[in-house]
């Protein structure tokens, strides 16, 4: 047995322990249990301490008892070894504690890590390459830090704590109850959260059996139905299955971040009032009818393609693993029906500025990525394009003509993503916003001064949604090319900073036409008139589908 200072004892010799390594020693424990049973600082990326014990803590600790029974000390590989497992579940209680925070869903590395590296790379763009290079090299230092601290306190335990309380029956004691108490907090007896943390093991423990089950399809393939709204129409309907949109074009925005807060929250509601209601006079003036109805997403926060997927599908994806399953499929969707009614198909992805090989499932006739776009004008936000230059130069690149066949628009828009700011001006000229220089120097200068606000993104928020009704408003004023139906909708609520934990996942879906008629088939399947919708939720977003195909076929329903 080793002391303190190192020196070998006896076998059966009481052990001295100084106050200064007492106080090591309860540093130490106090530094291990922190890392592991911290809380999310709401509503932002940080963190704050929790004066609760960790069951992870409690593991290890019991772990070092183990080792030290058989063992005199470990040697430095195996505190390598113990200093890194320790780490990963630092790294993982990080990621388990503010993803509900960040996005108002839990972690899932199945679909957030792949996720990361775009993300991070789409922001280096708009940084010199130095500084990008400083921010990797601080990161790779804190985690060196936080490691060789880790391995630190690891140290002083097996050479001060683990030897005293091997000797120590009250150290039995009170490693038994703390013991009992993790377990309490793993099994969900009430009240053990008062004074134990969530654990993060469990959550490694499913993201594992995703991962497994995710190379499994034959396991997997039991999570698709049998039969899609898509599939059943082809059969029934076959090229008549949108007889009643008579060869109108269909054009489906996908607004980035529009959720049911829009609609919920007083301060949301009366922020954009304003901006839904001039939206509301264009369509009137231009002899448009909207009809609009809540559905629930199958996402939160982010992973906007669950819900572009669930509407053309038909299937709930609100699993992201039935998502990646239906990519290995070749089953029909939305975009293979309108394909068989003789559309065209578009597809328009401008935030998408990297290969993106999912879209060959789309089967869309016309992919067109940021940098089809052409667009040479100045660098706006993060994603470089306001949907309104995208739209505009989509417009322009492929005009509908007379003679020209119908066409379907799949067009998500990325201006009110987050983290929300800054928020692209609004060009009034059409026209304009094809050049190379859409926007005026001050116009320029304040979205270069408009940074984002990481502890109060709401105002950033509200700022981007109405700049998407603004130019939606504008787009409805231009003339028309050729009569649209129009369907608008909500991808996903925005972050959970923005609308609390837990939040209901809801939606607005608004349905455009001049044809009265046509609306009227969505009016008896519980669409309500106007943008502001009545607040029952008609079905998740993949009930949409069927929705749409009843309403636009051949029998459309009737009040």
């Amino acid at each position: 047995m080793i002391d303190g200072q190192g020196a070998v004892l006896a076998e059966g010799q009481r052990m001295p322990i100084s106050w200064p390594t007492a106080l090591k020693a309860v540093a130490a424990v106090l530094a291990l249990n922190g890392l592991l049973s911290f809380g999310p600082w709401w509503p932002t990326p940080g963190i704050v301490p929790q004066a609760r014990l960790a069951p992870e803590f409690v593991g290890l600790w019991l772990l070092l008892l183990w080792y030290a029974t058989s063992r005199p000390g470990p040697s430095h590989r195996i505190l390598g070894v113990l200093s890194a497992g320790v780490l990963a579940l630092v790294l993982g209680r990080y990621a388990d504690v503010t993803a509900p925070s960040l996005f108002g869903r839990p972690v899932n590395l199945y679909w957030d890590l792949p996720q990361l590296p775009r993300f991070l790379w789409v922001t280096a763009q708009d940084h010199p390459a130095w500084l990008s290079a400083t921010v990797a090299a601080g990161v790779a230092s804190f985690l060196w830090l936080l490691f060789a601290i880790i391995r630190l306190c690891l140290s002083i335990l097996m050479q001060t704590a683990v030897p005293w309380a091997l000797r120590s029956l009250g150290a039995w004691v009170i490693s038994f109850g703390a013991a009992l108490l993790a377990a309490a907090q793993l099994a969900g007896v009430p009240g053990s959260s008062r004074w134990a943390s969530n654990a993060v093991l469990p959550t490694y423990a499913q993201q594992i059996g995703l991962l497994w089950d995710a190379h499994a399809p034959g396991r997997q393939a039991r999570a698709l139905p049998a039969v899609t709204a898509t599939e059943d129409a082809l059969a029934t309907h076959g090229p008549q299955v949108f007889a009643a949109l008579a060869r109108r074009d269909v054009s489906f925005i996908f607004l980035e971040s529009f959720g049911a807060v829009l609609y919920d929250h007083p301060q949301a509601r009366s922020a954009t009032d304003p901006s839904r209601r001039a939206l509301q006079e264009a369509l009137t003036a231009s002899g448009r009818r909207v009809v609009s109805g809540f559905f629930r997403s199958p996402t939160v926060g982010g992973a906007s393609d669950l819900a572009h997927l669930s509407l053309l599908s038909g299937i709930d994806l609100s699993d992201p693993r039935r998502h990646n399953l239906l990519l290995t499929t070749g089953r029909p969707t939305l975009l293979h029906l309108f394909k068989q009614a003789g559309y065209q198909t578009f597809g328009v992805y401008h935030a998408v500025s990297w290969p993106w090989p999912e879209h060959v499932y789309y089967g869309f006739d016309h992919y067109i990525d940021g940098p089809a776009l052409r667009y040479d004008g100045p660098p706006i936000t993060f994603w470089k394009i306001p949907d309104q230059v995208a739209l505009a130069r989509y417009e322009q690149q492929f005009p509908r003509t007379a003679d020209s066949p119908p066409r379907v628009l799949f067009f998500p828009t990325i201006s009110s993503h987050f983290p929300f700011s800054p928020v692209p001006p609004y060009q009034p000229d059409w026209q304009r916003a094809l050049t190379t220089a859409p926007f005026d120097p001050e116009q320029l200068a304040a979205v270069a001064a408009d940074q984002v606000d990481w502890l109060n993104m709401r105002a950033g928020y509200l700022a981007s949604v109405n700049y998407v009704y603004r130019w939606l408003t504008g787009y409805f004023e231009l003339p028309e090319a050729r009569e649209t139906v129009y369907v608008l909708i909500g991808d996903h609520q925005p972050t959970a900073n923005i609308i609390g934990e837990y939040a209901p996942w809801d939606v607005p879906v608004h349905i455009i036409s001049r044809d009265d008629s046509l609306l009227d088939g969505f009016r008896a399947q519980g669409f309500s008139e106007g943008l502001w919708p009545q607040r029952t939720v008609l079905g998740g977003i993949h009930h949409l589908t069927s929705l749409l195909v009843s309403g636009f076929g051949p029998t459309p329903a009737r009040p």
